[in-house]
């Protein structure tokens, strides 16, 4: 019995959505039916068709817009904790997993150190004067996707911002306010639950 992809990415999100982990190839092989092999290599499938980012090991690393990894934010439900994959994800959050309209981001600045914070909703903007800065374009998301993500975070301001590229020795991408970037996230990854 051959295992269908789809049905398999559509278990690995929810499970994420619901628990904040990725689900054991055990759980994942006996609740559709199948075998451990037949799940690892599904998930090279589906790694491949970019729903998903293994590592080295054939581990989930990403589902976006869940991290199964620290990747500078954490997203704060009533009853679940998730790694949000870059701050575009962790704001997508809430539009995209039933039963949480409105969760708790937090991260610090890499120039700084700052904590920061927002109650992140699907109705409107989380307030804050933070810039959002996206370093790799878009057209090269995928040359290295987990640099990528770890490198869409949030500076306390253009200062911190400039400070952290000059120390990092980066070109300045994308930088924009935290409204565009709820404004990005908040239908991107609608229906990623649904097959």
């Amino acid at each position: 019995m051959s295992l269908d992809p789809e049905a398999l990415r559509v278990a690995v999100y929810r499970s994420l959505a619901s628990s904040g982990r990725a689900p054991d190839m055990q759980a994942l092989a006996t609740s559709l039916g199948t075998t451990r092999d037949k799940v690892r290599a599904g998930l090279r499938t589906l790694h491949d068709q970019r729903h998903l980012v293994l590592d080295e090991t054939g581990a989930i690393t990403i589902a976006h817009p869940f991290g199964t990894v620290d990747f500078g934010f954490s997203v704060k439900g009533t009853h679940t904790l998730w790694w949000g994959g870059c701050v575009w994800d962790s704001f997508a959050i809430p539009n995209l997993v039933p039963g949480e309209p409105s969760v708790l981001v937090a991260t610090t600045c890499p120039a700084c150190g700052r904590p920061h914070g927002w109650t992140v909703t699907n109705q409107a903007p989380p307030e804050g004067d933070q810039v959002a800065h996206f370093l790799v374009p878009v057209s090269r998301i995928w040359d290295d996707v987990l640099f990528t993500c770890s490198n869409q975070r949030v500076f306390c301001d253009e200062s911190c911002l400039d400070t952290w590229l000059l120390r990092e020795g980066h070109e300045r991408g994308y930088a924009t306010d935290l409204a565009t970037v709820w404004r990005l996230a908040r239908g991107w990854y609608e229906g990623r639950l649904e097959p």
